[in-house]
């Protein structure tokens, strides 16, 4: 499929102007159900811009629930809401509701977060994309995952929130964040890894949270 194969340049493009903050989360109405109806019917034909606009609308939610699944490894979290888009890009046919798109959405990233962890462990368990429902059934732990990541962010320090905030969800560069900072890029890389590592702490219970 010509989208599929045009998914990566997109992804990176749409990545790059994302300002999505840590706490936007739109609830449903009956517009967005339509929205929702339509950008899945979209995606079906192959189009671009429904696919564009998917991304936009569900990258920052998918990746603070990816974010929280794999207890605040990045590298994870953008691993998998790659192989979600991918995923939907191939799969994605029709939804019932905005509710429906994101259960399904969550869903495909929850086993690709199981996939990682398991191939981590080499297992030869995988899921493959065959193993997609076609509706997902309703979550609410993902909104409790969400507020898990919300209560961690919130128990930083303001410095440390403002960073991740930075890093995370307006896609600022290690020299972009210096300049905010007015510190050398090596201040700002050290004062965001602590940040991320504050991060990664709390998300997982480690003692590190609770140091001063």
């Amino acid at each position: 499929m010509e989208l599929i194969n045009s998914l990566p340049f997109a992804m990176r493009q749409q990545g790059a102007q994302s300002t999505v903050k840590a706490f936007d989360v739109n609830m449903p109405s009956s517009n967005e159900d339509a929205r929702a109806c339509r950008l899945a019917a979209g995606i079906a034909r192959g189009d671009e811009m429904a696919f564009a606009e998917l991304y936009d609308r569900y990258h920052g939610r998918l990746f603070r629930l990816a974010l929280s699944l794999g207890r605040g490894n990045e590298a994870l979290a953008h691993e998998t809401i790659q192989s979600v888009f991918l995923t939907a890009a191939a799969k994605l046919r029709s939804v019932q509701s905005e509710e429906h798109l994101w259960n399904w959405l969550a869903q495909v990233a929850r086993q690709q977060v199981g996939k990682s962890w398991r191939q981590r462990q080499h297992d030869a368990v995988v899921v493959s994309m065959a193993d997609v429902p076609e509706m997902a059934d309703l979550a609410p732990s993902d909104h409790m995952l969400e507020d898990k990541l919300e209560a961690a962010l919130m128990s930083m320090q303001a410095s440390e929130r403002q960073l991740i905030e930075w890093f995370y969800f307006d896609g600022l560069s290690h020299k972009e964040i210096a300049d905010r900072l007015r510190a050398t890029p090596k201040a700002a890389s050290s004062r965001l890894e602590r940040a991320r590592a504050r991060l990664r702490a709390l998300l997982t219970g480690n003692s590190f949270a609770n140091e001063t």
